[in-house]
């Protein structure tokens, strides 16, 4: 199923395994993941994600950086940032987390 909120098109697939990885390394016990147009969730429902407009603003916010830069650039630029900085330094979640609040 597409969803469509203002100009973005995304997914979301609940129960990933992705997500669930993420879950794991990040220590959370819910966790949404951005993959190109795709929200990963672990741990909740799309109902409870989509209710919360701080997590939604923040992981459209990431679905923008994708079309930004590209898919595989995106995936580079951001793995090594949180390699340089450390995830909650890594100026894409940053951003993300700014655009919480818009």
């Amino acid at each position: 199923m597409v969803l469509i909120l203002k100009e973005h098109s995304f997914y979301i697939k609940e129960n990933s395994l992705l997500a669930k990885i993420a879950a794991w390394k990040l220590q959370s016990s819910g966790v949404a993941l951005v993959m190109g147009n795709t929200v990963h969730l672990h741990n909740t429902k799309k109902e409870e994600f989509l209710q919360n407009s701080r997590w939604l603003k923040h992981e459209l916010c990431h679905i923008r950086q994708f079309q930004q830069h590209g898919y595989l650039l995106f995936i580079v630029k951001y793995l090594w940032e949180s390699i340089k900085n450390g995830y909650y330094n890594n100026k894409y979640e940053v951003e993300a987390r700014a655009a919480e609040s818009l």
